[in-house]
């Protein structure tokens, strides 16, 4: 028996073309779909974020309870009972605050400053409640699984009715204080 081998007729050479140039498209295609992705990929993650939270707004910053991200927020807080922590060491708290400002750069509040003057020790000194109007400024930016707010972390105080004598001088409370452990610690919370 002889075997019979017969040329391609055009309707076979069109269908080879057709599936040849096909297989060169789909080629082409995927690997400009793969430079988008990974051109898309290479853009920094704190670009992309930061064209979405750019800059804090009233709603999403906070005053971070003992200047610690571990305690809790605050949004607006009147501090009442003993007040909202200032200090990780108990010795300066806000108390029956009221707010007339509460923006994404400054919040400004009037109420007690209640300042503990340390003698002889933190442990046993006596607390000051003191008339203040605080303003919080320089909002820095805490990233979380739960997403991106900001939080004080500079306080200045005014004290319409001065500052009593055990609390002057040497004593006296800082003024203005920036929160710089909290400072540090919402930078590590966006670097990973």
């Amino acid at each position: 028996m002889m075997g019979i081998t017969t040329a391609p007729g055009p309707r076979q050479f069109a269908a080879w073309a057709s599936l040849a140039c096909s297989a060169v498209l789909v080629t082409a295609c995927a690997s400009s779909a793969s430079s988008a992705a990974s051109s898309a990929s290479s853009t920094p993650p704190a670009a992309a974020s930061s064209a979405v939270t750019a800059s804090p707004t009233g709603a999403d910053t906070f005053l971070a309870a003992e200047q610690s991200l571990s305690a809790t927020l605050f949004h607006e807080p009147a501090c009442s009972g003993f007040g909202c922590a200032l200090s990780g060491d108990s010795t300066a708290f806000l108390a029956t605050m009221k707010w007339s400002t509460w923006s994404g750069t400054e919040a400004v509040g009037t109420g007690t400053y209640k300042l503990d003057d340390c003698r002889p020790d933190c442990a046993g000194g006596r607390v000051y409640p003191v008339a203040v109007v605080v303003t919080l400024s320089q909002p820095v930016k805490v990233c979380s699984a739960s997403g991106t707010r900001w939080v004080w972390s500079h306080a200045s105080f005014t004290f319409p009715d001065g500052l009593p004598e055990a609390l002057q001088g040497q004593n006296a409370p800082q003024n203005p204080w920036t929160f710089s452990g909290l400072i540090t610690a919402a930078q590590h919370s966006c670097a990973s």
